[in-house]
């Protein structure tokens, strides 16, 4: 089904998932709009990082070199995650990799996705001599970048999507919503992850131009993230399970409240040193001032005392 028509609060569409073809030999090559949305999210999220690293104190350079072996290792652990929650047996290694899947690259876990990129980020900064936790601190806020973007693949795609809304507006519906649940709006989850993610964006955008310490962008991407995710997980039927449990809701109020608890303590250590360190100055200062006094007023006694000798001579 590469034309999909959708109706989404009020307004209907007819979208298609072939972007162009490109011929080859007496065959065309099929380009999807969803790899392109994906690719137009990394491509900004890439030049976000470049034009803001020196803020970070990264090296463009040495940086490229980590995201050039970082994104395709991202890219194959987001698909293991998909397919060791998925249950769904592989017939064989195409499968695996979704040849001949009408939306690409099929079945992507953003979780597997973040994981690997940081596992492979964290080993390729040690081995170019980039700082980790300033590189996750950028990486973090080109993620919501990403993720903001990308979720629009999902709308293409018509996935991503929660039960209905007993609404009679809000929501959407799709040709593919209609087969897979029967009539009626759902919640277009794809959608409140790309407003959550987007406002996610601005606010450590911001938040990084002020950050106290070396890793407090990425646990606030984990808590922020981690926070909104959980809640739209609850809603979408498409959802890894582990038992009856959804995985990326478990994982995501995990980050979430482990991300909240790690900076509420660093914070609050920094806190009282900067204090500590105040305390310090002033009593210190307190001190000196008073070492000062008490040296004038022996000074004083000392020539009273002369004034007193010259007169008794």
């Amino acid at each position: 089904m590469d034309k999909i028509a959708i109706t989404i609060f009020g307004i209907k569409l007819t979208v298609s998932r072939v972007a162009f073809s490109i011929p080859i030999g007496d065959k065309h090559w099929d380009v999807y709009w969803y790899g392109i949305i994906i690719a137009l999210g990394f491509l900004l999220a890439l030049i976000y990082g470049m034009r803001n690293a020196k803020r970070f104190s990264i090296d463009t350079d040495r940086m490229l070199d980590v995201v050039l072996v970082t994104v395709p290792v991202a890219i194959l652990c987001a698909r293991l995650y998909y397919v060791i929650f998925d249950g769904v047996k592989l017939e064989s290694i195409g499968d695996f990799f979704g040849f001949g899947d009408s939306s690409g690259f099929a079945g992507l876990a953003i979780y597997g996705g973040v994981i690997g990129a940081f596992a492979t980020g964290g080993i390729m900064c040690k081995l170019r001599k980039v700082r980790i936790f300033d590189m996750f601190d950028i990486a973090a806020i080109g993620f919501l970048i990403g993720q903001g973007i990308g979720r629009w693949g999902n709308f293409i795609n018509q996935e991503a999507y929660g039960g209905f809304t007993n609404s009679s507006w809000w929501g959407m519906q799709s040709d593919i919503t209609v087969y897979e649940m029967g009539e009626g709006l759902v919640h277009p989850c794809f959608l409140y992850e790309s407003v959550w993610c987007i406002a996610g964006f601005f606010l450590l955008h911001h938040l990084s131009k002020k950050r106290k310490f070396s890793g407090q962008i990425i646990l606030s991407y984990c808590a922020w993230y981690g926070f909104g995710r959980a809640f739209i997980e609850l809603l979408r039927t498409d959802s890894l399970m582990i038992g009856g449990l959804k995985v990326s809701a478990l994982l995501s109020f995990a980050l979430c409240i482990g991300a909240v608890t790690a900076l509420t303590v660093i914070l609050r250590r920094l806190k009282e040193n900067d204090t500590d360190v105040e305390y310090t100055q002033v009593f210190a200062q307190q001190f000196e001032d008073e070492s000062v006094q008490i040296e004038e007023d022996e000074t004083s006694e000392s020539d009273l005392k002369e004034i007193e000798d010259d007169q008794n001579n």
